[in-house]
């Protein structure tokens, strides 16, 4: 590694005002667990960083009833998965911390830094997307609130400024009769980043008609999207396995997979209606065909 400056603001607005005057060599760090790997392997070498660590309430975990859940950027993967009133309110998001990378990752990588990365074959955007998440957004100015959806750009490019930084994660209170999983599908037994992931949220009657649904794909496209079209075909519709996958082959007909040295596109659009036929099954409690 360079030789670097080492700054801890104690504000959101110091660090945003530290990013200003340090320049596009600076960089925000939290949990570090990317950024010290590209730093020791000679793809970053940033003049200064700002450390998150001093800012105490970006590790907060708070829950209003009625209003929802605010989880602080540097809240830790497995802060998330172990929280009780995560794994009370949001099942889906705890499971899914569970099972974000490896036990190092977990217990040291935050979500905001995960979110900020914009890596696409990654556990939490899908999950927060079909949450209906939004992000606070901190800059020398002031604060903006941005849905997830719009936070992710593209391909590790994100809508994040050079002088703001992420500060909280905001999941709106869910309905009584909402039911929500989160699957992954990994390549190998032996690998940690999913090839596929698919989170879903349902509104339900009666066990197994879907009065409402927000479907989100994961790790497959360059960024995690919503399946608009399936959910449109689902909404006021009783499940059937036929339906579930119907809902599939609808999804992957608009989705633009990538194609990288773990999958082909082909590949991937195959895995991907596979996953969610199978998920929207387990969802709704249905016996596969």
């Amino acid at each position: 590694m360079h030789d670097f400056t080492y700054l801890e603001p104690t504000t959101a607005q110091e660090a945003c005002q530290l990013l200003r005057e340090c320049g596009e060599d600076s960089r925000i760090i939290s949990g570090g667990t990317a950024l010290l790997l590209g730093m020791r392997q000679r793809m970053l070498s940033p003049t200064h960083l700002i450390s998150l660590g001093k800012i105490d309430d970006l590790s907060n975990i708070e829950f209003e009833p009625g209003v929802g859940l605010s989880i602080g950027a540097r809240a830790r993967h497995a802060d998330i998965a172990s929280s009780a009133v995560i794994q009370e309110h949001f099942p889906m998001l705890a499971d899914m911390a569970r099972q974000v990378a490896n036990p190092q990752v977990r217990n040291a990588g935050t979500l905001g830094g995960n979110l900020c990365y914009g890596d696409p074959a990654t556990d939490p955007p899908g999950c927060l997307m079909a949450l209906g998440a939004q992000l606070v957004i901190a800059g020398p100015e002031g604060e903006r609130l941005l849905p997830i959806e719009d936070f992710l750009v593209d391909y590790f490019q994100t809508a994040l400024g050079p002088d703001e930084i992420l500060t909280h994660v905001l999941v709106p209170a869910l309905p009584d009769d909402a039911i929500g999983s989160y699957t992954r599908f990994l390549r190998t037994a032996a690998e940690h980043r999913p090839l596929v992931n698919v989170a879903l949220l349902a509104r339900v009657e009666n066990g197994t008609h879907c009065k409402e649904i927000r479907m989100a794909l994961g790790a497959s496209t360059p960024t995690a999207v919503r399946l608009t079209a399936a959910e449109q075909l689902l909404a006021g519709q009783t499940l059937t396995p036929a339906l579930a996958a119907e809902a599939a082959n609808i999804a992957v007909q608009h989705i633009n997979p990538i194609s990288d040295s773990r999958g082909s596109a082909d590949y991937r659009a195959d895995m991907a209606r596979v996953v969610i036929r199978r998920a929207l099954i387990n969802l709704f409690g249905l016996t596969a065909q």
